[in-house]
């Protein structure tokens, strides 16, 4: 049970970070979403956005943090 517990306030704390980057930052990450090979479909009636190369920079990022918490 305390693991979960520190699981959870480990996530806010993420999500606390993620959202002040975003308030401070966020006019200068217009890049992000807008990288090379991420698919955008736009049409009259119709929009579709599949950021794969965004998706996988993230995943990376992600399992990088998720490995040096875990050698922690």
């Amino acid at each position: 049970m305390q693991n979960i517990g520190k699981t959870i306030i480990f996530a806010g704390i993420i999500i606390i970070a993620v959202g002040l980057l975003v308030y401070f930052f966020g006019n200068k990450l217009n890049w992000f979403g807008n990288l090379p090979g991420d698919i955008k479909i736009k049409k009259e009636n119709f929009s579709l956005s599949f950021p794969v190369t965004t998706m996988i920079l993230i995943s990376i990022v992600l399992s990088i943090i998720v490995w040096i918490v875990r050698k922690l």
